[in-house]
């Protein structure tokens, strides 16, 4: 063969080998048994049903262990309080004072906060079926340790303590608040640090902020957890710092997603550590 030939061979070569994958700096811990394709419908449903049958019993079955809640409550405020974040009791004045916010604020938080997530894992499955399992790990992720905390660290709502207001006695018609008859039987109360209501707010408005494509999305995505804080708040069911709490597991739950992946869930497919196997 000629030195003509040889680099003829060597260029040929070059052109049709592909290029190496792009490679992340993780490994992750599913990658034997991760597969890039649609979830299945019923698979989901499933996952859900007794991801919220977890959670319901967990979250019921959490030691009472009141008087313990209460000095922990009383702590955070006074905390609060030295720092200058104790933002909860003007807010709940002026919620309390306006029916209508009560009214507003206690429809919204009994339901927009399992609606809008509901909804939100629904469009991502049918729109970004390949970006479904990541961003379904995380919110399911944030939750599990959301329980671990309201076991090991029964809080009580600041309406329970002197000074603040259930905005549900003072308008009975309004449903939302825990303490309403029935409600407080079936949930407990006591179960608020760290608040879902933030966690699972702020991860609808990342998902919906990072997949949208339209700016009135993306302005919604920003609204809604700066709205629902605004309620929590409002309505004496959650501490500042409750809020912060929840942004804690959110965040653990993005890393976590990011360990067993391999790669952030917003990453391009094409970033992940080994190439994705497709299946129809």
């Amino acid at each position: 063969m000629t030195r003509g030939d040889e680099m003829s061979e060597q260029l040929t070569r070059r052109v049709i080998e592909p290029m190496p994958p792009v490679q992340s700096t993780g490994v992750p811990l599913l990658s034997r048994i991760r597969r890039v394709r649609r979830p299945r419908w019923w698979e989901e449903l499933a996952f859900i049903g007794l991801s919220y049958a977890l959670y319901s019993t967990v979250r019921n079955a959490v030691p009472a262990h009141r008087i313990a809640a209460f000095h922990r409550a009383v702590d955070i405020l006074n905390f609060e309080r030295y720092t200058h974040i104790d933002v909860e009791r003007s807010l709940n004045e002026l919620v309390a004072k306006s029916q209508f916010l009560a009214y507003a604020s206690s429809y919204w938080y009994a339901f927009m906060h399992f609606a809008v997530t509901i909804g939100v894992l629904i469009w991502v499955y049918v729109k970004h079926p390949l970006r479904y399992r990541p961003i379904r790990t995380v919110l399911y992720t944030e939750t599990l340790l959301a329980l671990i905390g309201f076991w090991f660290l029964a809080l009580a709502p600041p309406r329970m303590l002197p000074g603040f207001i259930d905005t549900v006695d003072i308008y009975p018609t309004a449903w939302g608040s825990w303490n309403t008859a029935g409600v407080a039987k079936l949930s407990n109360q006591l179960a608020a640090m760290p608040s879902l209501h933030i966690g699972w707010s702020v991860w609808c408005g990342i998902v919906l902020f990072k997949l949208a494509r339209t700016r009135r999305t993306k302005v919604i995505a920003i609204a809604y957890p700066v709205v629902t804080l605004f309620v929590i708040l409002g309505t004496a069911n959650h501490f500042l710092l409750d809020a912060v709490g929840g942004l804690i597991v959110l965040a653990a739950g993005f890393g976590i997603a990011r360990l067993l992946f391999g790669r952030w869930p917003f990453e391009s497919l094409e970033h992940s550590t080994r190439p994705p196997v497709w299946r129809h």
